[in-house]
């Protein structure tokens, strides 16, 4: 997984769409968003069916409402959730903050986790309750719509769990503190600061000397002068 922090280079730096869209996770987004689509759409359109003996319409999947509601909610959160990290995954190089990136990606990892369990439980739910179901002719015409809403749900939860896993392997690579380093900086951490400058170690020949004194007194030892009268 290339990149300094989390999966991403430097905040600012150019992003190509090309090499975005080509990610696995962004390819597992648009997969689980496609699916949840197919799962509540095909619920919402065929997943209520009415008996042969009466108008009344009822879930497809063993006349309870409770699975139908149940494909129907985890549909549409999965649909929102997409959206929502599909835009972070657009301005995760644009996040300077390396404890932002982390929580983006912790965010990441804890709902793509509960997601792929939440899927796990519809699965299991619908296909269950699919079992149950007397065959009527409204199941008839709607058996197609249920089965793929069962279909899908297992799909999703392979989508889901493929997004857990790139978002664990982000968060294992971590950030490389190499990007915040500077030049002034030692690259050992324990190295000190420099001193000042030291001489070679030879001492100079030369040695400093104060001019010296201008003679302007008298040769008279005495220092004293007898006018002339």
């Amino acid at each position: 997984m290339e990149g300094a922090s989390f999966g991403a280079g430097r905040a600012g730096g150019a992003f190509d769409p090309l090499d975005f869209l080509k990610q696995p996770q962004t390819l597992l987004r648009i997969a689980s968003w496609l699916f949840s689509i197919v799962v509540f759409g095909s619920i919402v359109n065929e997943g209520y069916v009415n008996r042969d003996t009466t108008p009344e319409l009822h879930c497809i999947y063993n006349e309870n409402e409770g699975a139908c509601s149940y494909g129907i909610s985890i549909g549409i959160i999965a649909f929102f959730t997409c959206v929502f990290f599909l835009v972070v995954d657009l301005h995760f190089q644009q996040i300077s903050s390396v404890k932002d990136r982390k929580r983006a990606v912790l965010l990441d990892l804890g709902v793509s986790g509960i997601l792929s369990f939440l899927w796990f439980i519809a699965f299991c739910f619908l296909a269950n309750q699919w079992q149950w179901t007397l065959s009527t002719k409204g199941v008839w015409q709607g058996a197609d719509a249920a089965r793929a809403a069962i279909a899908f749900s297992f799909f999703s939860i392979l989508t889901w769990v493929g997004l857990t896993v790139k978002a664990l392997q982000r968060y294992r690579l971590g950030t490389d503190m190499s990007l915040f380093a500077t030049d002034q900086f030692a690259a050992d951490p324990n190295t000190g600061y420099p001193g000042y400058p030291t001489g070679s170690g030879i001492e100079s020949t030369e040695t400093y000397q104060s001019p010296p004194f201008t003679e302007t007194l008298d040769a008279n030892p005495k220092g004293y002068q007898v006018p002339a009268y």
